[in-house]
């Protein structure tokens, strides 16, 4: 670990206030970094260039982690594919360009698995990522996001940018959003399998055929992982940050429901769309170049979450 890295630099982490930020600055405070501001709505609307500007004049960063997205499941990808585009493209160029403007230091660009081709070989590598169009009811979230590792790496190559970009798979654990409307596949079945044992409910539909397979990184393994890439990685290939492992929707709802002690029956419905086929990285790059290795086990990780959302709603 580079030790000295955060305290004397002053760090900006947009998007500081949400699932992965909070886990992110805890990291960074518990690494030393002594100056650390947090850009989030209401007080900056990142779309904007002139609170793009108004953020690198206030907090004056050596270092940007873009963490904010404008994200959500299947069903809120489908009915927001012109908003998610232009929300986080334009937040993500404006930021890394006025970065180079102001020659920070450094800047960490958050991509997305949505940015790999639908039928990407499993494991996907990063060498994977430009052969073919991502899954479509996330394709203009993923190819927003791409747009950055294009805009770091052109940068890099004609003005010596120092940005990097980094692939995280679909994270989950204490925080996450669990509003139906827009949450993730494990929050919404935690909250689906609580609330059916909470009402006595017999049974519980689940989107889709459940046999797509899906690859879950706890979130404070992403928060080590963007943490130890902050500090040791610089270079312009893209990374993935995963556990390495790949679980079918129908045996994670299984698990989940055993978790929380739901007893009734699981009916899988296929009118619903199933996403990408099947999604697990090859984590081999991050662990060769910054050491990172996800440490906490599915099932802990899993409890934890559960927990987490039981005491929410007490």
């Amino acid at each position: 670990m580079t030790e000295n890295y955060f305290p004397p630099r002053r760090v900006t982490v947009t998007g500081g206030k949400g699932f992965l930020g909070t886990h992110l600055v805890r990291k960074l405070r518990e690494r030393g970094a002594e100056h650390l501001a947090i850009a989030d709505r209401p007080e900056f609307d990142l779309t904007r260039l002139d609170d793009v500007r108004r953020l690198y004049d206030e907090t004056r960063p050596d270092v940007v982690i873009h963490l904010a997205a404008v994200v959500g499941g299947i069903g809120a990808n489908r009915e927001n594919p012109g908003k998610y585009f232009y929300d986080n493209l334009m937040m993500g160029v404006q930021l890394i360009h006025e970065a180079h403007l102001r020659k920070i230091q450094k800047f960490v660009a958050l991509g997305t698995i949505c940015a790999y081709p639908k039928f990407t070989p499993v494991p996907f590598r990063e060498d994977d990522l430009w052969n073919g169009y991502p899954e479509e009811t996330n394709a203009p979230y993923g190819l927003a996001k791409k747009m950055l590792l294009v805009q770091c790496q052109a940068y890099r190559q004609q003005y010596g940018f120092h940005g990097i970009f980094l692939l995280p798979v679909n994270l989950y654990g204490p925080g996450d959003n669990f509003d139906p409307n827009s949450s993730h596949v494990i929050p919404a079945l935690i909250k689906k399998l609580v609330d059916a044992v909470a009402s006595g409910a017999p049974e519980v539909e689940i989107w889709g055929t459940g046999e797509a397979s899906r690859e879950f990184l706890y979130v404070e393994d992403a928060a080590e992982g963007i943490a130890l890439a902050t500090e040791k990685y610089d270079n312009p290939a893209p990374v993935n940050l995963g556990a390495g492992f790949e679980i079918k929707i129908s045996d994670l709802a299984r698990k989940l429901a055993k978790i929380c002690g739901f007893q009734g029956t699981l009916r899988f419905n296929p009118a619903y769309p199933d996403g990408q086929p099947r999604r697990m990285l090859d984590t081999t790059r991050a662990r060769e170049n910054f050491g990172f290795v996800a440490g906490t086990g599915f099932d802990e990780g899993l409890r934890k979450s559960v927990e987490w959302y039981r005491r929410s709603l007490a």
